[in-house]
């Protein structure tokens, strides 16, 4: 087990204050507080350019750690699912190009009209394996976030821990799993899942947000951590029991906090963290 006396390192997702900061405010931001690694959005980087990111990351101090995101991988006809493909690996060159930990790979929902996820999470499967082995090729580490399953209609067939460690477990090296605690709270077999991950050493990151009660919006209303009902602690100590040293990675997608002062919002995610995770 990971010794649980020390914080752990933290690290911002740029989702966290994008609405608000650009990519080089939040970098400076970052590393104002002492903070040396961040995770990236593709199209941040595209709005500055990708050397221009790079001359950022130098000047700040800043390695990446997570790059969001390569995807969506489902497409209505064959045309369309290429068309993805090629996206999905022009993003895992970005993020190779910037040095990432790994790749988020975002599969997306079901196609308008469709009732059929079985298929969709079978061509899912398919197009997570030629992604895999252009990620390979480049160095690059592929990452499955399980999201919650509300949200598999319009945006992910991957819902469950379960789910993705069978898949890494079909697709072999180069691909793990990003525990996100908004989205995997609620499943009975978390614990169990999270340490068939960390057998394996799949565990790639872990982020935290908390689940309000009453949620108004599934994807933009995110709590504050602390805020909500996921006992964040305990899954910090499954989490680490499974193997996972790395980072927490402070991920929230929230009108409320979007609208708040970005600088607000870093202190108090950390002061939350620090409080949560000591």
């Amino acid at each position: 087990m990971v010794e649980t006396s020390q914080l752990p390192e933290f690290v911002f997702n740029e989702a966290t204050v994008r609405e608000r900061w650009g990519l080089e405010p939040f970098l400076e931001g970052c590393a104002a507080r002492g903070l040396s690694r961040a995770s990236l959005w593709g199209d941040e980087i595209d709005k500055v350019g990708l050397e221009e990111a790079r001359r950022i990351l130098a000047r700040t101090g800043i390695s990446t750690f997570g790059f969001n995101r390569a995807g969506p991988l489902l497409g209505a006809g064959a045309a369309a699912r290429t068309e993805c493909l090629d996206r999905a690996r022009r993003a895992v060159d970005m993020a190779a190009e910037l040095a990432a930990d790994h790749v988020l790979v975002f599969s997306g929902g079901l196609m308008e009209g469709s009732r059929d996820l079985s298929g969709a999470r079978a061509q899912t499967e398919d197009a997570l394996g030629e992604l895999l082995d252009h990620a390979r090729a480049v160095g690059m580490t592929l990452a499955l976030e399980p999201l919650h399953p509300m949200v598999a209609g319009d945006r992910a067939v991957i819902l469950s821990l379960s789910h993705a460690n069978t898949l890494c477990e079909r697709l072999g090296g180069g691909i793990g799993i990003v525990a996100d605690a908004y989205h995997i709270w609620w499943d009975e077999r978390l614990e169990a899942e999270l340490a068939r991950a960390g057998v394996a050493s799949r565990i790639l990151g872990f982020h935290v947000s908390d689940w309000l009660v009453p949620t108004r919006h599934v994807l933009r209303d995110r709590g504050m951590m602390g805020d909500g009902i996921i006992d964040l602690t305990g899954m910090w100590r499954q989490v680490q029991t499974a193997g996972y040293a790395g980072p927490v990675e402070i991920e929230i997608f929230s009108d409320r906090w979007w609208a708040e002062d970005p600088d607000l919002v870093l202190d108090t995610a950390l002061a939350r963290c620090r409080s949560i995770f000591s």
